[in-house]
C-alpha cells in the first residue's frame, strides 16, 4: 500500500505554501536534516538570500530525494506553480526558448525549497534586460589537492585587480573548495563582451600570480586556481549567495567582508551557522546593487591582448562555434591530430596515435553520478597502481563534473604525463562506469 503523502502549510507573507512531505530526509551523513528543515533555513535567511536571486529568472536545480541523490536541471517553470509567482522567457545559444521562473520573496524561496531546489541558480540578468547582464562573474574553482590558501591568495589578486579596472569586488565562498568574486556592472554590454572581460581579467590574473593561477580551459592544461571565465557566457548559472551545497556538513555559499578572508575556512558557513550569522553581523552583500560600475577598462584590458596575439578561448560545449575561436578539441588530442597530419595518416576512426598519447595520455578512471563513488573508485585505482600514483602531481588527476541534458555526473581522469612510460597502465573499464548519458549518446549514433 502506498505511503500517504504527508503536507505542511506555512504562512508567509499572506501565502500558504504547502510542503510535501516535510519529514523528507534531504541530509543524513555529518547533519540530519529534512525537506522542512531546508526550507525553515532558507526562511531564516531570506533577507540575504532574496538579494541573489530577486527579479532574476532562475534555473531549478531539482534534489527531488535530497542532496545524497543525483539532481536533475529544469529550465522551463512547472505549469502548476501559484498565479503570484512570476516567470519571463529567456532564449539560450542553441535557439530555444524556456518560461523560467522569477523569485522575488520569501513565499517565493520557500516554493522552490519545496520542489527540492537545495541550490539557487539565478543567471546574470534582470528581467528588465535579459541581453544585458548586470553581474560579472568570477569563479576560483582550484584543482584537486589545491590549498585553501590558494584560493584566497588568488582571491585577494582578484581584489586588487578589480579594483585597478574601476570595480568593486564581493566575495563569498562557492560552499565548495572554491570562492566567486562578483562585481556589479551597468547593463550596457551584451554577455558576450562581458564573457571577454572576464577572459581579460582571468589571463590577467595569470600573469601576476602564475604559479598558483590559471586561464586555462582545458583541465589537462591546468594548475591551481582556475580562473573561470565561462560562467559569464549566456545561458550560465552559478549558485547565489546562501545556498546550500549537497555536501554531508550541509555548507552553504557565504557572503564575506574581505577583512574575513585570511582567517575564514569553507566549512565554517553552513546551514547551522548561517542564520546566526546574518542575524548578529548583517548581509554583506547588502550594498551590491549600488555599486554598479564599468567594464571599459576590462575591455581595453582585453583588446591589447588580442593586439599582442592573445585571441579567444574555448566556450563551453554546448555553444555552436565562435568567431575567433581556437579549435575546440583538447590539447592531447590536437597533438595527435597533427602527428597524424604530418605523418600523412586519417585522425578519424578509433585507433590513437601513439606519440600523441606519450605527450598527453590520459585515462578514464571513474564515471558515476555520485561524486563519493567516483572518488572511492580512484582511491581503488591507486591501491592497484600504487607504483603509478607514487609519481602523479596534485594536478594529474583531473575530476570532471559533467552535465547532460537533464542529469549530472562525476568522470575522474588520470594524466600519466609523469608517469614513466614503462610503468603506464593500459586504460582499464572505469570502476565505477555509471555515465547516465551513454545509453541515449549511443542510441544518437546510431541514427546517425
Amino acid at each position: 500500500m502506498a505511503k500517504k503523502e504527508t503536507v505542511e502549510v506555512l504562512s508567509i507573507d499572506g501565502r500558504d505554501i504547502r510542503i510535501t512531505n516535510p519529514d523528507k530526509p534531504y541530509f543524513s551523513r555529518d547533519v540530519k536534516l529534512s525537506k522542512l528543515d531546508v526550507v525553515q533555513y532558507y526562511l531564516s535567511v531570506a533577507s540575504g538570500a532574496v538579494v541573489g536571486i530577486r527579479d532574476r529568472p532562475s534555473m531549478l536545480k531539482r534534489f527531488v530525494d535530497g542532496a545524497e541523490r543525483p539532481p536533475f536541471y529544469q529550465k522551463r517553470a512547472p505549469e502548476n506553480r501559484p498565479d503570484w509567482l512570476r516567470t519571463v522567457t529567456l532564449s539560450f545559444p542553441s535557439g530555444r526558448t524556456a518560461e523560467e521562473i522569477v523569485v522575488d520573496d520569501a513565499a517565493g524561496l520557500a516554493w522552490i525549497a519545496n520542489l527540492g531546489c537545495i541550490e539557487l541558480h539565478p543567471h546574470a540578468v534582470r528581467t528588465n534586460d535579459l541581453d544585458h547582464p548586470d553581474e560579472l562573474r568570477i569563479d576560483l574553482d582550484p584543482g584537486p589537492g589545491v590549498e585553501w590558501n590558494d584560493v584566497r591568495r588568488v582571491a585577494m589578486e582578484t581584489k586588487t585587480l578589480l579594483e585597478d579596472m574601476g570595480l568593486r569586488a564581493w566575495p563569498k565562498t562557492s560552499g565548495s573548495r572554491g570562492m566567486h568574486v562578483n562585481a556589479r556592472i551597468q547593463q550596457r554590454w551584451t554577455f558576450t563582451e562581458v564573457r571577454r572581460a572576464a577572459l581579460a581579467l582571468s589571463r590577467e590574473i595569470e600573469r601576476r600570480a602564475p604559479t598558483i593561477a590559471t586561464s586555462k580551459w582545458w583541465k589537462e592544461e591546468r594548475h591551481g586556481v582556475f580562473l573561470d571565465y565561462n560562467q559569464n557566457a549566456k545561458d550560465r548559472t552559478t549558485c547565489s549567495a546562501y545556498s546550500i551545497r549537497p555536501l554531508p556538513d550541509a555548507r552553504v555559499s557565504a557572503p564575506l567582508r574581505w577583512e574575513e578572508i585570511p582567517d575564514c575556512e569553507p566549512g565554517d558557513f553552513t546551514v547551522l551557522t548561517m542564520p546566526r550569522r546574518l542575524a548578529e553581523f548583517g548581509d554583506p552583500n547588502s550594498g551590491m546593487d549600488g555599486a554598479a560600475g564599468s567594464l571599459e577598462q576590462l575591455l581595453e584590458l582585453a583588446a591589447r591582448d588580442e593586439a599582442a596575439g592573445l585571441g579567444d578561448a574555448p566556450w563551453p560545449p554546448h555553444f555552436r562555434k565562435m568567431e575567433g575561436e581556437p579549435a575546440r578539441v583538447a590539447p592531447s588530442r590536437a597533438k595527435g591530430a597533427k602527428v597524424a597530419k604530418s605523418a600523412g595518416r586519417k585522425t578519424t576512426g578509433k585507433k590513437k596515435d601513439a606519440k600523441s598519447r606519450v605527450k598527453m595520455p590520459l585515462i578514464v578512471v571513474a564515471n558515476s553520478p555520485n561524486k563519493e563513488a567516483a572518488l572511492a573508485g580512484l582511491e581503488r585505482w591507486n591501491k592497484r597502481h600504487p607504483d603509478v600514483a607514487s609519481h602523479l602531481a596534485l594536478d594529474d588527476v583531473l575530476v570532471d563534473s559533467m552535465r547532460g541534458r537533464s542529469s549530472t555526473w562525476t568522470r575522474i581522469r588520470v594524466n600519466l604525463r609523469n608517469v614513466p612510460e614503462e610503468l603506464r597502465p593500459p586504460q582499464e573499464t572505469p570502476d565505477p562506469d555509471d555515465d547516465p548519458t551513454r545509453e541515449w549518446r549511443e542510441a544518437r549514433a546510431k541514427r546517425r
